[in-house]
């Protein structure tokens, strides 16, 4: 029989790899919505943050589902 008492829970360890796009093509705000949006629909549950200032995008989650929605949302991304 096992103890219990010797028992040690393990570490919970979260995954939080994010993957980092340069879009050079977004100028305005319309785009911080639009991108938003469309990673949400393609990444449920991704954490996501975008940055007009530097044109960065950073999100968890598929990189290829990530980059394709990118795509299909009418923007380039190159990985940053």
């Amino acid at each position: 029989m096992i103890s219990l008492a010797k028992c040690r829970p393990r570490k919970v360890v979260e995954r939080t790899d994010k993957r980092f796009f340069a879009v050079n093509n977004m100028t305005c705000n319309h785009f911080v919505g639009t991108i938003s949006k469309t990673l949400e629909e393609a990444l449920p549950g991704a954490e996501i943050a975008v940055d007009l200032a530097t044109h960065r995008i950073a999100f968890t989650g598929d990189r290829a589902k990530g980059e394709e929605a990118i795509r299909e949302a009418g923007y380039t991304s190159e990985a940053a």
